[in-house]
């Protein structure tokens, strides 16, 4: 069998695909889905249909074709696009008998991959070729699907390879796992934005053409994946334009307040207390007693003027604006400094218009300051809703040897939500174990994911270090149960690493209590 590794797009292909894909959507989809359509063709799906589609055309190949077929660095092609529902077989089947006595060399990686982008690119021109697409799409449509869409999908991550070109993948979902928490800690230049891009990649192009898709939602601190210039990104991710969420332009499209109606005024109490907690620590700024006790008052008075249903912050401070005494109303104090410019900054829309867990989001943040309070409200708020809604999901699938996994939450440049008591952050990863939902955490230093409020390493299935600028002993310590010897080793390790490189934790060392208690791998280029 013919085996579809390390497959490329050539130049020009992906632009055909582009073109497809948007035609293909305008057919499957009823007009008055134009602004949100319904069904979305997969990068996967493009790339299975196009080369069956080039098989299918019986006329003589010949190796003079292959000349024309110019691979640079383009957009690599995910293994899972031959593989799905054992398909490869076929496609191994289908090239032999095509390219039967041409001289072409199906065992030679360089030529196979030529030959699959011709077959690619001669079947995207004959579907966008007069109502050929139609035809193939009423002659494709069944009634059944086929038994690996219904079934749990195997979350095993290729993000690169260690030494001699093993593959280095991370098994999240098997049932041997405890947690799919994955901690990244890497300076500026080290390649967090590649791993980042590596493991959305993975994980979407694996699950979304199953019955259990895995959704995210990615805080873009430094705007790189919702930058424009950016945007042939997204389909590495089975996502388009409409997935970007830019809160300077656009109110973020859901209500991050609980919905109290019909609850007891003891879980009112409880939850103005907690969400009077945060907007102190948000704000940053020195609260007497007073003002604190006044804030969980004021949003208990909103919520009963609401009659339990979300609040906003303008009503928040409307009420804290009438307990203040009568001669300091016009004056600002530091809590309502910080709920005006809540306020002007419009983040959140009054009602809920998508859901955030059943579709992927990239929240473009980087015009804000990223230790400002619009920056800390945003992902404090959204983590807050993505918990309300956790909390009324059933539990996870699971099949004996896979469970499901739902949604993750992606924070670059985490450092800036860690300083403070972020309980949402805590309750999501309390809560989500048993949800299929988790976190991956990026920061430039590891010392950051340790702190008098939470130790994020202590519940991290896979802690990826990359070059750091400073080394710390007791957190190696805490990581790796290291004497003195291998403290010594492991420092030396971590100084040589080079961009795109890192070290995983050695699973196996820890089992068995011999070799090396890392193991270092080089994270594959995707971006």
């Amino acid at each position: 069998m013919i085996q579809f590794n390390n497959i490329r797009h050539a130049d020009g292909l992906v632009e055909l695909l582009t073109d497809l894909k948007e035609r293909a959507e305008n057919v499957i989809n009823l007009v008055q889905y134009d602004k949100e359509k319904p069904v979305l063709i997969t990068q996967n799906l493009l790339n299975r249909a196009t080369l069956a589609a080039g098989l299918s055309i019986s006329e003589k190949r010949d190796s003079s074709h292959l000349s024309e077929i110019k691979i640079n660095q383009g957009s690599p092609i995910h293994a899972t696009a031959f593989t799905k529902s054992n398909l490869m077989a076929i496609f191994s089947a289908l090239l032999k008998i095509r390219y039967k006595g041409t001289g072409v060399d199906l065992d030679d990686a360089s030529v196979l991959r030529k030959v699959v982008n011709f077959e690619m690119r001669q079947g995207a021109r004959f579907l966008l070729k007069d109502d050929n697409l139609k035809e193939w799409l009423i002659s494709q449509v069944s009634s059944s699907r086929s038994g690996s869409y219904g079934s749990i999908p195997e979350l095993n991550l290729n993000i690169g390879s260690y030494e001699d070109d093993i593959p280095a993948e991370l098994d999240l979902n098997s049932t041997n796992i405890t947690n799919t928490q994955i901690l990244i800690a890497g300076t500026t230049g080290s390649g967090k934005s590649n791993l980042l891009a590596v493991l959305l990649n993975e994980l979407r192009t694996i699950s979304v053409d199953t019955s259990y898709p895995v959704n995210f939602l990615l805080f873009d601190y430094k705007g790189e994946f919702s930058d424009p210039a950016n945007r042939d990104w997204l389909r590495l991710f089975e996502v388009d334009g409409n997935s970007i969420i830019n809160p300077i332009e656009t109110a973020i499209p859901f209500n991050p307040f609980k919905d109290l109606s019909g609850q007891t005024q003891n879980e009112i109490n409880l939850y103005s207390s907690e969400l009077a907690t945060a907007l102190k620590a948000i704000g940053g700024a020195q609260i007497s007693a007073n003002m604190s006790n006044r804030l969980s008052e004021a949003i208990i008075n909103a919520y009963n003027r609401t009659q339990g249903r979300p609040v906003n912050f303008q009503i928040i401070q409307d009420h804290y604006r009438m307990l203040k005494p009568e001669n300091d109303r016009e004056k600002l104090d530091s809590i309502q400094s910080v709920l005006s410019e809540l306020i002007r900054g419009n983040l959140f829309a009054e009602q809920d218009l998508v859901d955030p867990i059943k579709q992927s989001f990239i929240v473009k943040m980087d015009r804000y300051p990223k230790d400002g309070v619009m920056a800390k409200a945003i992902v404090y708020f959204i983590i807050s809703k993505l918990n309300i809604l956790y909390e009324k999901l059933p539990k996870q699938a699971n099949n004996g040897e896979y469970v499901e996994l739902r949604h993750f939450t992606i924070i670059d440049e985490a450092h800036y939500m860690l300083d403070f008591d972020n309980a949402p952050l805590r309750n999501l990863i309390a809560v989500g174990r048993n949800k299929g939902l988790s976190i991956i955490l990026a920061t430039q230093n590891m010392d950051s994911y340790k702190s008098s409020h939470f130790d994020f390493y202590a519940n991290a299935q896979y802690p990826l270090i990359m070059k750091q600028q400073s080394i710390n002993d007791s957190v190696l310590k805490d990581l790796y149960g290291a004497n003195k010897h291998e403290l010594t080793e492991l420092r030396d390790a971590i100084s040589s690493l080079q961009k795109g490189e890192l070290i995983l934790r050695n699973n196996q060392q820890d089992a068995f209590g011999f070799g090396k208690k890392f193991k270092k791998l080089k994270v594959r280029r995707l971006i």
